[in-house]
């Protein structure tokens, strides 16, 4: 092979983990298409979590899920801070909101595989799992990498 061909492939593989990394960001809910985002109740609950205070981030997430019912991001954030409280069902009801205004929100995708393990169903995680597999598609995600971690573990228990 060339040494321009050898320069090309490296310029190819920089860009695309540079593209691969503003896609997760993006699932993080910082992105410019969610309005929700620039809400105080979002920004307070994303630093409750942060600090988790999960009774403070849902508290402040429902108001801003309230003004802005299609965030897919307040969603998915809702159902994180209800599954580390503890509220199982009250956090798949978030996961699945999230997944159905954005059907390739990676993090929901995680998180509700995550709540199905919690809940000892493995072929919901694995589920989950697929999912992430076909979005994620041709390089696995950090979401579907700590996924199939937890599945792994979960198998081994």
């Amino acid at each position: 092979m060339s040494r321009l061909a050898h320069k090309l492939i490296h310029v190819i593989a920089a860009l695309s983990l540079c593209l691969s990394g503003s896609v997760v960001l993006a699932n993080l809910g910082d992105t410019d298409e969610d309005p929700a985002i620039d809400d105080p109740g979002f920004s307070q609950g994303r630093a409750a979590i942060e600090a988790e205070e999960w009774a403070k981030a849902i508290d402040e997430l429902k108001r801003t899920a309230d003004l802005y019912p299609d965030s897919a991001d307040t969603h998915n954030f809702l159902g994180y801070a209800y599954r580390k409280a503890g509220n199982l069902d009250a956090a798949f009801q978030h996961y699945q909101r999230a997944l159905e205004i954005d059907p390739s929100h990676k993090h929901a995708h995680e998180y509700l595989g995550e709540a199905y393990l919690m809940k000892n169903d493995l072929a919901g995680a694995e589920q989950q799992l697929a999912e992430l597999a076909k979005i994620c598609t041709p390089i696995p995600c950090e979401e579907y990498k700590e996924l199939k971690k937890a599945v792994e573990a979960f198998k081994t228990q």
